[in-house]
């Protein structure tokens, strides 16, 4: 082996790569993005659960067992509803997690030493929030009680066994089961949709640019429009193919049940490729090599699929990370296919999700054709 040679090889190689800044940058940027995605993101710890509550009793003794809900950080209360299709409401739309009923008289029973019931209901949609948050509520409310009943013994003087004065009934909603397949197959089209469309939208440009074919392209009577609407079809109806395959697959293999409308369910989910092919259709525009466009497109992947909600629970993680989830399309298409699919929700209950939606749809898919259009000039 002659060491003058092996340098001259090795030299070469890093002049390569110094060639490619934007592929160097990126490989220094991505052990950074998954540290950090890894370091605080993955966690199925869950915390900070939004919480709606309806007290129908308004006493002291309510208060005093809502602050117990408080004083933990399973459960933050978010929202104090008058009704149970109120609260049903929130829980359908996403934006409660669990609720607690709190009944009419529930501060007399406790007075006069009986046992007051409590009812307490969780989104069984998210399994893992779903579990903890039963265990969380009724250790919560065990905890209480055994407080209230060694103050009433000391206050009355006994010391035999007192009985407990609360009793909390838990419900289920959606997936009573807490079947975790119920909660992937849904979400598992989203994943889809995005992988494919980001993948092999960007993939296909640049494949065209390095093969000299776009140039041709660009030559021939199409205009900008028609060019980039051609090259886009075949991955919006291959990604809605993928779509239908997976809830298929779902109902006859793990028999995920289908509540709501399938038709409101595709129709959100060809809003939801627009923004995941104004993103394939961008990151083609900025990179120059097919292995450029797969690294480059990672850097929108691996964000959506920790910070989405796709495998770990938004809650459980640091309040910045739950900001910057806001800024994830797969995100609201998450609460969308969910709602739909396990909820059997309306267009009604998911306009916040629609909306943001069609917001990210319009902004990235604009910025991506003003892109593609000036690498066209």
């Amino acid at each position: 082996m002659s060491a003058t040679r092996l340098w001259a090889l090795i030299r070469k190689e890093f002049i390569q790569i110094l060639r490619d800044p934007r592929s160097l940058t990126i490989t220094f940027i991505m052990p950074l993005i998954q540290l950090f995605l890894l370091g605080y993101a993955a966690t199925s710890d869950v915390r900070n659960v939004p919480l709606a509550v309806l007290d129908e009793d308004r006493t002291p003794a309510a208060r005093d067992l809502l602050a117990a809900y408080r004083a933990a950080d399973y459960f933050h209360i978010d929202y104090d509803v008058t009704s149970e299709t109120e609260l049903r409401k929130l829980i359908d739309g996403g934006q409660a997690g669990a609720g607690l009923i709190i009944p009419a008289g529930y501060g007399d029973k406790i007075a006069s030493g009986q046992t007051a019931e409590v009812a307490f209901v969780v989104d069984g949609s998210d399994p893992t929030i779903a579990g903890t948050g039963l265990s969380a509520a009724q250790l919560i409310a065990q905890a209480k009680a055994t407080a209230l009943v060694v103050s009433r013994a000391a206050q009355l003087g006994q010391s035999g066994a007192v009985r407990s004065l609360i009793d909390m009934r838990t419900q289920v909603w959606y997936n009573p089961d807490l079947v975790s397949a119920y909660n992937m197959v849904p979400a598992m089209i989203g994943m889809i949709l995005q992988f494919l469309t980001l993948q092999l939208t960007a993939a296909a440009i640049v494949r065209e640019r390095e093969r000299g074919t776009m140039e041709q392209l660009a030559v021939t009577p199409l205009s900008a429009a028609e060019l980039m609407v051609g090259k886009l079809a075949p991955f919006v109806l291959i990604s809605m193919i993928d779509a239908v395959e997976i809830v298929v697959v779902g109902v006859l293999v793990f028999n995920v049940p289908i509540n709501g409308s399938l038709w409101l369910l595709f129709a959100l989910s060809a809003l939801f490729l627009a923004t995941t092919l104004g993103i394939g259709l961008f990151v083609s525009t900025i990179a120059h090599t097919q292995r450029e466009a797969q690294m480059s497109s990672m850097l929108f992947t691996l964000p959506a699929i920790f910070l989405s909600g796709f495998f770990f629970p938004i809650a459980a993680m640091p309040k910045v990370l739950q900001y910057a989830s806001y800024a994830i399309p797969l995100r609201y298409y998450l609460i969308v296919a969910r709602s739909i699919v396990l909820k059997g929700v309306g267009a009604d209950a998911l306009l916040p999700e629609i909306e943001a939606l069609l917001i990210f749809g319009v902004l990235i898919t604009a910025l991506a054709v003003w892109r593609f259009r000036k690498t066209l000039d």
